[in-house]
Order: structure tokens, then C-alpha cells, then sequence
């Protein structure tokens, strides 16, 4: 599979496009004006305690204050309440050496956040989900560091080895390097991408994530309330550490500042894979070259079209998603068993690109193509979670239940990303009315007594074809009856380029007359 990054930069922010095979799989915008974003650590102030909910609102610098539930509080939060302060007070140049902190222990599940919160403290927080709406952020006070390789978690000593890493010798070889170069007091993840990467790989990669978090004890200290603490990697650079693999062979720029800063990324971390970032500076838009906009605009919309005929009906209600699949004028065999089984698994290849270009959330009903058969159903249950394999974000997907639906439920970490395909009708300008034909007609009979009764002869009627046709249908047509009552043919010549309800006359020197 290959693997191409296309960004185009504007004024506005930057649009990330990303391609798999030419196919465009995800679309992402990073908003100039929007100061948060997942993964940022700020200085918190809790504002609100909600008994009730089992939440916190706590005040990160929004307009709405943020939303820190019980559940996304830390097993360690005493802990971390308790480094926050330590930070804040520390007084001395060289920063606090974290491996003499005693961890604090840990919060009980079903615990109640006045038991945690109380006093309403200063709290370091991690931005869990975007502001969506007119929602604040969603907080977690579960502070991690994701690295190309690892992902460190302070306070806790596990080492755990990413479940698709599935040779056992491999995950008992990685799980034996960290624990040896590990620090005290941190736990670390190892990602699907330290496969086959050697100690000093790793080694490198956790030091980077030690210095990150010194760095945060260090903006910590003095730091008023509420504060950004530590920024997340733009977009593009957190992309590529998440997703560059050997299959990409494409990154293509048209900023100069952001092809220097991927480029310096790319020697620091894939030195060999430097080379594949472009600077594009030509005169025409960069998705317009790489065909993303094509793409863009035939993929999002309420119809999404397939290559076969078959299409896929989108509509968002309050609750849910829901997906209609439509065989089209689909027909492969003879068999309609078949023909719903191969239109199924077409559907749910473009089902899953379509989850990940959207975004979408929460829980989605797909509606497939009615199949009888049991092994048929299996077949496509099992194609779905194969074509969902490569997307990030969370996701669960349920059997075909009794009645030909699909339950999915996918975790979404920033707004659902919808891009109006629609345009504003030439005619009726938006309204989705225009003037009644019976009106036009009247219209243009009135302009013609008056042209006439001033002396005009030998007119040109310019129209639609539309309305041309209309005007000289039947017997008398309008125009003849026009024709008898001036006692001078009226000529009637079409035009491609007037809208439905324009009209034009036209003098016996063929001049636009004004009126």
C-alpha cells in the first residue's frame, strides 16, 4: 500500500489530506484560531464540582470550562494533584528530580470526585476531546507522552507491548529491553511500530519522552492558572510519528516553513525517508493537482457514490449514524444471494474509508443488503473488521443482528468534519424558488408592447432554451399570437448562457436593448 501526505497551507490553517493508494482516507484542518488541541497539557483551575455527574468543571483558559468526569481521573491523581503543587512551588534553578517522588496510592474506581477534588486545586490536565459545538473540552487526568516507538505514563511501573505485536518472542524481547533502560517511577507502552527496532532505537526514543516531561515539571513552575504547559506536535508531525511506515513514499508540501520543519523531523527520526518530502510551487492549488479536491467533493454529502452503481445513503440524527446501502443497478450474477453478498462487501470497504474521512462518532447503524445465508453474514462481518483494521481511533463492531443491521460504535477525538457539497442554484439563487412561467411570460409580453408602441421593429427575443421551446410550443404558440397582434414576426433566438427566468431583446442591428 502506498502511503502519500498531501498539505496545502492557507491563511486560515493548514488542510491535511491523507491518500492510500491514490484513495483519500482522511482529511484533517488545524485551525489557526483554535488554541487547543488533543494531547496539550494546561494548568487547570477546578471551577465547579458536580456530585450529581461525578464531574469537575475546570477553568483551561476557554470560554466554556472544561469537563473532567471521575472516570477519566487517573488511578494516580493524588499523585499527580501532588507533583502539580510540588512544581508549582519549587524554587530552585535545576529541576525537581522526579525519581525521589513517592507515588501516592491510587484512587479507588467507584470513588466520588469531592473525595479527589475537594478544595477545588490546581491540576495538570491533558485535552482528551477537541470543543465540539458549543462544549468546552473534554480533560483526562491520565498524562500521557506518546513517542514514534513508546508511550511514557508517569507514576506507574508497568510495561506493556501493543496486542498487535502478535509474535510472543518479539513482545518477550521488547518487554525485556524496556524494563532494563526504564526510569523509576514511569511506565511505558510500547507501539506497534518498535517492532524489530533495536535498544538503542528505543533507548532514544524514551530519552526524548524523560526530557519532555522535565520539561513540563520545569514550565510548571511559577506557571499562573489557567496555562498551556506543554503543546501537543502540529498535526502533520504527530501524523507522520503515528502512521510513517516503509509504505509511505510521499509528503508534499506547499509551505516552505512547514516542508523545513518535516524535513528536520524526518532526519531526526527516519533520516532515510528525508528525501520523500516535495516543496510544490506551482501556480495552481495543491489539491487540485493531487486530486484531493475531486475527492472531497465526491465523498462527503448525504449520497456516497461506489464504482459498481450501488451507493451508500448517510444521515446523522441526534442519537446515532445511519448508513443505508443501495444495490444501484448493481447485478454480477444471477444470483441475488450473491449479489447482495458482493455488493455488502463493496459497501463496507467504502463504509470504513468513510468513517475515517468523516470522523464520525458515537454509534452507527450500518443497513446492509438483506442476506439469507449465515456463512454469508459471517463473510461480511469478517471483511468489516478487516477493512476498520487500519483505522486508530476505537472501535467495536456487533454481529448482523436478526434484522440486517450492523452496530458499530467508533471513538471520535475532534468534531466531526463536514464539508458541504451542496451549491447555490444559478437560477433561484439559493431559495429554491423561481419566478412562475406564467409570470415570466407576462414579463416579457409587457417589455414587448412597450418596445413596439416606441417604434422598435424587427425584435430578437433572446431566452433559455427551455423557455425558447416553451414560447413556440403548440398551436398558436405565444409567439405567433404576439406575432398577430403587432403585425410583425417576432424572432426568438436561444441562449446557453441565460439563466431559466433571463430575457434579453435585441434590436434589428442585433444591440442589446436596455430597459
Amino acid at each position: 500500500m502506498n502511503k502519500e501526505l498531501i498539505i496545502n497551507a492557507t491563511p486560515q490553517g493548514v488542510e491535511i489530506a491523507l491518500l492510500e493508494d491514490k484513495k483519500l482516507v482522511e482529511l484533517h484542518r488545524e485551525n489557526t484560531e483554535n488554541p487547543f488541541g488533543v494531547g496539550d497539557l494546561y494548568l487547570g483551575k477546578v471551577k465547579k464540582l458536580m456530585p450529581g455527574l461525578n464531574a469537575a468543571f475546570v477553568d483551561v483558559g476557554f470560554e466554556k470550562d472544561a469537563f473532567l468526569h471521575y472516570t477519566d481521573l487517573s488511578p494516580y491523581a493524588k499523585s499527580l494533584l501532588k507533583i502539580t503543587q510540588i512544581c508549582q512551588e519549587w524554587k530552585a534553578k535545576e529541576p525537581y528530580d522526579f525519581s525521589r517522588f513517592h507515588v501516592e496510592p491510587e484512587i479507588v474506581k467507584t470513588g466520588k470526585i469531592t473525595e479527589v477534588l475537594n478544595g477545588k486545586p490546581n491540576i495538570l490536565v491533558q485535552i482528551l476531546k477537541e470543543p465540539i459545538a458549543a462544549k468546552g473540552p473534554r480533560l483526562s487526568c491520565e498524562i500521557s507522552l506518546p513517542g514514534r516507538f513508546v508511550v511514557l505514563t508517569p507514576f506507574n511501573d508497568i510495561v506493556a507491548v501493543s496486542k498487535k505485536i502478535h509474535t510472543s518472542d518479539e513482545r518477550r524481547r521488547l518487554q525485556k529491553i524496556i524494563e532494563s533502560i526504564k526510569p523509576k517511577n514511569f511506565g511505558v507502552i510500547v507501539r506497534t511500530a518498535a517492532e524489530g527496532k533495536n535498544t538503542a532505537e528505543l533507548h532514544d526514543d524514551l530519552n526524548q519522552l524523560v526530557a519532555k516531561w522535565k520539561q513540563i515539571q520545569q514550565n510548571l513552575q511559577g506557571a499562573a492558572v489557567p496555562s498551556k504547559i506543554l503543546s501537543e506536535q502540529d498535526k502533520a508531525t504527530s501524523i507522520l510519528r503515528d502512521l510513517l511506515s516503509p509504505d509511505f513514499n510521499r509528503i508534499v508540501v506547499n509551505d516552505k516553513n512547514i516542508y523545513n520543519d518535516i524535513r528536520q523531523y524526518l532526519v531526526r527520526i527516519a533520516p532515510e525517508k528525508a528525501d520523500i518530502v516535495q516543496h510544490y510551487q506551482s501556480g495552481s492549488p495543491v489539491f487540485d493537482t493531487y486530486a484531493v479536491t475531486k475527492q472531497v467533493k465526491g465523498s462527503f454529502g448525504k449520497t456516497v457514490s461506489m464504482p459498481s452503481g450501488a451507493y451508500l445513503i448517510v444521515e446523522a440524527t441526534e442519537a446515532l449514524h445511519v448508513i443505508d446501502v443501495n444495490s444501484g443497478y448493481k447485478s454480477s450474477s444471477n444470483n441475488q444471494e450473491e449479489n447482495s453478498l458482493q455488493t455488502n462487501l463493496e459497501a463496507a470497504e467504502e463504509i470504513a474509508r468513510q468513517l475515517r474521512l468523516r470522523d464520525l462518532g458515537g454509534i452507527i447503524v450500518v443497513d446492509f443488503i438483506d442476506m439469507k445465508l449465515p456463512e454469508n453474514k459471517k463473510k461480511l462481518a469478517d471483511a468489516m473488521e478487516g477493512f476498520m483494521r487500519t483505522d486508530r481511533a476505537r472501535h467495536s463492531i456487533l454481529p448482523i443482528s436478526r434484522f440486517g443491521l450492523m452496530q458499530i460504535t467508533r471513538q471520535r477525538m475532534k468534531p466531526e468534519v463536514d464539508i458541504k457539497t451542496d451549491e447555490l442554484c444559478p437560477s433561484c439563487g439559493g431559495s429554491g424558488k423561481i419566478s412562475s412561467t406564467l409570470v415570466l411570460e407576462d414579463e416579457i409580453r409587457k417589455n414587448l408592447d412597450y418596445l413596439i408602441t416606441h417604434g422598435h421593429k424587427n425584435l430578437v427575443l433572446m431566452v433559455h432554451p427551455i423557455m425558447a421551446a416553451y414560447l413556440q410550443k403548440g398551436f398558436p404558440s405565444k409567439r405567433m399570437q404576439w406575432s398577430l397582434k403587432h403585425k410583425q414576426w417576432i424572432k426568438i433566438q436561444e441562449s446557453n448562457t441565460l439563466h431559466l427566468v433571463d430575457f434579453k431583446f435585441l434590436d434589428q442591428d442585433h444591440e442589446e436593448i436596455k430597459l
